[in-house]
């Protein structure tokens, strides 16, 4: 599925330099002109990859974003996903939605077909670990791009992103993350505020996604292994990165925001209480890691998905002159509170109207560094916890782990044991000890 790539030998020091630290906005476009789009015409025409739930909402807000945007083609791996976003989206969005029979796709190169459609812009919405794979074809054929996040959910992926990004960034093309919270005028006012000292150098804090569980879907008579687990991407680390990767990620990209880089290291704990039916993957329900920081900060992370528990989702970061949420206040010797002017801004929609905005400008945003440091970050959390060490930054940076279970059919695909720490290693073909998927043993 992934293209190993080479592996670059990064320091973190070169890791850090060639990432983006800040969030954006309009009066921060910079960078290389982007390419013409449309043949020259004012029209943003829009590809769909990954017609879910996620996907039909990002095409939904990248054609009310802005003026001059239409959705002219989709594809996802299954039939009905198609046929339903069709009829969604052409609903909501009248003539923003021209996508005919003949640019809807289907199947595993569903992606392929798209890219190679007449688009200008594509979106990358389906389960993270197609993202690598699925992100090198959009830019190679040259098409401006947001992806949702995460954008890997193994080294082996980040780095071949990383390579991505150097072409993108060659090209000139605009790729926007679905890290949303870098598009929220309240995080960005906070955030300036912080890095400008108002509560000091940070020493500490925390960041949680806490909340119940999620939709899952039962396996039918006749699904093979590989349908069933896409369907059930939650589950399956191989396809959402567990989701310390696929949902915390929002918090551990804040927490490397208000800190300026990644972490060095992470020590952690995780498990699986809850969700102990194998109908639920292999997958954790709880995470606690402490994150170190160069500057010796800790940050603890925790995230969880069991019903029944209380629910918080933020941040909280504690300075040598105050604390804050990185979002709406600051406490302390410089007292401040987010007001906000006019009608609150909407982060899911202004991301997509940040990214035309620079396509139109010609000075196309890039975040896909970012986005990468910030996924990797996730995964060094999540393999501390899996294999009960203190993994550093450099040692994820450059593993071998690559959670791809190889050539994509329907047919057999076995489910690795569910992470054992002090067994578990960072090192580790995922495949190779396996269970039944039915019966779990």
């Amino acid at each position: 599925m992934q293209n190993p790539g080479k592996v670059n030998s990064l320091s973190r020091r070169e890791f850090l330099r060639t990432s983006a630290a800040g969030g954006v906005g309009l009066a921060a476009l910079g960078g290389a002109p982007a390419r013409a789009w449309a043949a020259g015409s004012d029209t943003i025409r829009v590809g769909l990859i990954g017609c879910g739930g996620r996907g039909s909402g990002a095409a939904s807000d990248t054609a009310t974003g802005s003026e001059g945007v239409q959705i002219t083609a989709m594809g996802d791996l299954f039939p009905e996903r198609v046929a339903s976003s069709r009829r969604a989206l052409a609903e909501q969005l009248g003539d923003r939605f021209r996508v005919d029979e003949d640019r809807m796709f289907t199947g595993f190169d569903a992606y392929k077909r798209v890219v190679e459609s007449d688009v200008d812009l594509v979106i990358l919405a389906t389960p993270p670990g197609f993202r690598p794979a699925h992100l090198r074809a959009a830019i190679d054929a040259g098409h401006h791009v947001f992806t949702e996040k995460p954008i890997a959910v193994d080294p082996v992926g980040v780095r071949n992103v990383l390579e991505t990004a150097s072409i993108a960034e060659a090209a000139g093309l605009a790729v926007v993350a679905g890290t949303q919270r870098r598009h929220d005028p309240r995080y960005i006012e906070t955030m300036h505020r912080i890095h400008d000292g108002a509560i000091g150098e940070i020493v500490g804090g925390q960041v949680a996604w806490n909340q119940g569980g999620l939709w899952h879907v039962e396996r039918a008579a006749g699904m093979s292994d590989m349908e069933w687990q896409i369907r059930n991407w939650l589950y399956f680390t191989w396809l959402s990165g567990d989701h310390i990767v696929e949902q915390h990620i929002h918090n551990l990209d804040i927490a490397n925001w208000a800190l300026g880089g990644p972490p060095a290291r992470a020590n952690g704990v995780g498990g699986r209480q809850a969700r102990v039916d194998p109908s639920f993957g292999h997958v954790f329900d709880h995470f606690a890691v402490e994150l170190e920081y160069p500057n010796g900060a800790r940050i603890l992370s925790m995230c969880r998905q069991q019903d029944g528990t209380a629910r918080f989702v933020g941040e909280h970061f504690m300075g040598t002159k105050g604390t804050s949420d990185g979002q709406t206040w600051i406490r302390g010797a410089m007292e401040w509170r987010h007001r906000a002017d006019g009608e609150p801004v909407n982060p899911y929609v202004q991301e997509h109207t940040d990214l035309v905005a620079s396509i139109r400008a010609g000075r196309p945003l890039n975040e896909l560094r970012q986005v990468a440091t910030s996924t990797l970050t996730a995964i060094l959390a999540r393999e501390a916890a899996y294999t009960g060490q203190v993994i550093t930054w450099d040692e994820i940076l450059h593993s071998d782990l690559d959670l791809s279970p190889g050539e994509l059919h329907f047919g057999a695909v076995p489910m690795p044991p569910v992470a054992t720490p002090g067994i578990t290693q960072l090192s580790r073909t995922p495949f190779a000890h396996s269970r039944d998927v039915t019966t779990g043993r």
